[in-house]
């Protein structure tokens, strides 16, 4: 079974969390939810509370097959100074294991040194980062082993995106079609 590890930190975007962590775990991959601090219940920008399974510092690249980053400014600016945080994209990018990242979060890969020549982000973001190789009208953006995402209107997409890439086809349309998702 694939397992997704999410990192949430104080000010993470709870739509793309939440979005990616339910539509990942209906098509039956393991989510890890982990928190940058001791305390598991992390606040999010729009003070929605979430409960992490776990730190961050119990998780290794050994134990998951990619790491996906929600946006939120403030949850991305501690993920991008998180050391932990930093050196898991670091590995998983050197052993060309998945990466992704939606909204305001490719700047805490640009930070790690493992954002991709093509990306995509949250308007304006970008300017944080670099205007070469980003799409601002692609919702999603594959560049070798990093997928990055626009912002809390794309994370159904990003999600399916992610169930077709790790459990096929048919899953991906039946959640697809489940969910009435006809935007992605």
């Amino acid at each position: 079974m694939k397992t997704i590890l999410i990192p949430i930190a104080k000010g993470f975007e709870e739509i793309e969390a939440v979005s990616l962590i339910d539509v990942l775990r209906r098509a039956e991959i393991k989510v890890i939810v982990a928190s940058l601090e001791n305390n598991l219940e992390v606040q999010g920008a729009h003070n929605i509370t979430l409960m992490a399974d776990t730190n961050i510092q119990n998780v290794t690249t050994e134990d998951i097959d990619m790491i996906l980053l929600p946006g939120g400014w403030g949850g991305t600016k501690l993920l991008a100074q998180d050391k932990h945080v930093q050196n898991l994209l670091k590995e998983m990018n050197n052993k060309n294991k998945d990466i992704a990242a939606i909204c305001a979060a490719p700047y805490a890969l640009n930070s790690a040194g493992v954002l991709s020549q093509n990306y995509t982000c949250y308007p304006s973001v970008e300017e944080e980062i670099r205007i070469e190789g980003y799409h601002p009208n692609e919702k999603i953006v594959e560049d070798g082993n990093i997928i990055t995402s626009r912002g809390p209107g794309t994370a159904m997409c990003l999600a399916l995106y992610i169930v077709k890439k790790y459990k096929g086809e048919e899953t991906y349309n039946s959640l697809k079609s489940g969910l009435l998702v006809d935007f992605c």
